[in-house]
């Protein structure tokens, strides 16, 4: 077992205790999924084997760095469990999952062009990228209304939403800012390729 998978079970058992909770760590760690070996983008940040569960990774760590500030805790009043913290930051991606085929293309390489294998993706349930992992959480178990708007807009600006939306959701939703934040900085700073 690699290491960021015994880390993203150790971290999932001691804080996710939800109902369904254990049917979603199963379904994740089964043979119809792979959450442990999907990579979290094409070639933007973590594209490669394993990326995408290190990324989940790298925005809980982010996540809860940030919402140790004590200006996020007594001027923004961003005091959530932490079973809160860990379902919106270590599922909120989980809408990548089997989205990503290996391909080939062609890329010069010391002059020379060779084909080398690349991830295309191919979303079998386009139905959009953080309400398709609300969608598939909520299959396993409840979330909150604040949870439910922090993963479905962590994308934040960048994702081609309605302003007005991104605006209000992180207005009367802070944990959705705060994750936002948290995915920014994970995938700009610790991954940028």
């Amino acid at each position: 077992m690699s290491q960021f998978k015994e880390e993203f079970i150790e971290l999932y058992q001691k804080n996710i205790h939800r109902e369904g909770s254990d049917k979603l760590l199963e379904y994740l760690c089964g043979a119809q999924s792979d959450f442990f070996s999907a990579p979290a983008s094409t070639r933007f940040h973590s594209s490669y084997s394993g990326g995408l569960v290190e990324h989940s990774l790298n925005v809980y760590h982010c996540l809860c760095d940030y919402l140790t500030r004590e200006r996020a805790q007594k001027l923004y009043h961003m005091n959530y469990s932490d079973e809160t913290i860990a379902i919106v930051a270590l599922l909120h991606d989980i809408c990548k999952i089997n989205c990503y085929k290996i391909g080939i293309r062609n890329k010069k390489i010391d002059g020379v062009w060779k084909q080398v294998e690349v991830f295309e993706y191919q979303d079998e349930l386009p139905y959009g990228h953080g309400e398709k992992s609300v969608y598939i959480i909520s299959g396993f178990m409840r979330l909150t209304r604040e949870e439910a708007f922090a993963i479905r807009y962590h994308m934040g600006f960048s994702n081609n939403d309605n302003p007005g939306n991104i605006g209000y959701t992180f207005e009367h939703y802070p944990l959705a800012f705060a994750l936002s934040t948290a995915d920014m900085e994970a995938t700009y700073f610790l991954e940028h390729d």
